[in-house]
């Protein structure tokens, strides 16, 4: 629990001068939750800075935001820092043409444990990935939790953070990208071609990828099992895959 208290804080910004000065300085911010019902000038103005930045806002009780604050003077906003910038995704292809390399990209569903975050970004960069993406929405941000569990991989491998996964997913497509997720109903993942230019999905341990995003995949590859249990945690399920990509490309 203390860890989780430690995630949940070591990035916050409270109150309402030192949240609007956030956004006015160019900080990036992952989510700011504001007390609901309150729509007063000084708020319009926090609100009106977190849509410019497109961050996600969320209106909460006021219970809520005291069980999160850690000073009791929250005056109604609190706002969640990003600990690093976040990327683009055209960054990212371009990283790839620059090594006249295949883009080769992990995409995480719904991946909400900071430690599974930075240990699929460390794992992405030991294999060569040219980024990460990540949903503005049911996903952890890049925290300083998120940093430590990368091992220092954050600093070296760009993450992205889209509005829709499916519609980011189509728009590559159209770039000539293909789509393989995890899922223990796929085929073997040793039968399937993922050379190319390959998008690797990897959904969370609760509910795996989800229906819309595993419908936008060209593959769905299960991983071998020959335990009494039938998944993996997702970021071994992550490095599994990307080193099954990774053994295709090289033998090409």
């Amino acid at each position: 629990m203390q860890d989780k208290e430690r995630e949940r804080n070591e990035n916050l910004i409270e109150g309402r001068n030192a949240v609007l000065e956030a956004f006015r300085a160019g900080k990036t911010i992952d989510k700011l939750l504001v007390l609901d019902g309150c729509q007063d000038g000084p708020v319009r103005s926090i609100v009106r800075e977190a849509k410019k930045q497109d961050t996600l806002i969320q209106f909460v009780a006021k219970e809520r935001l005291s069980q999160i604050s850690e000073t009791g003077k929250h005056q109604g906003v609190i706002a969640y820092a990003a600990a690093y910038a976040y990327a683009e995704v055209e960054d990212m292809l371009q990283a790839a043409g620059a090594k006249g390399e295949d883009p080769f990209l992990i995409l995480l569903d719904n991946i909400e444990d900071p430690h599974n975050l930075g240990a699929i970004i460390r794992t992405a960069n030991l294999a060569g990935a040219h980024g990460v993406i990540i949903p503005k929405r049911r996903a952890a941000g890049l925290t300083a939790t998120v940093a430590k569990a990368s091992a220092g991989a954050i600093n070296y491998t760009p993450v992205a953070k889209v509005t829709n996964l499916t519609k980011t997913m189509e728009e590559l497509k159209k770039k000539g990208m293909w789509f393989v997720c995890a899922d223990m109903d796929g085929e073997q993942m040793y039968r399937l071609n993922l050379t190319g230019p390959m998008g690797l999905v990897i959904g969370s341990e609760g509910e795996g990828v989800s229906r819309l995003v595993k419908e936008n995949c060209d593959f769905i590859a299960g991983i071998p099992m020959r335990g009494d249990i039938d998944s993996l945690n997702a970021s071994v399920a992550a490095g599994v895959l990307a080193y099954e990509i990774v053994r295709q490309r090289l033998s090409k």
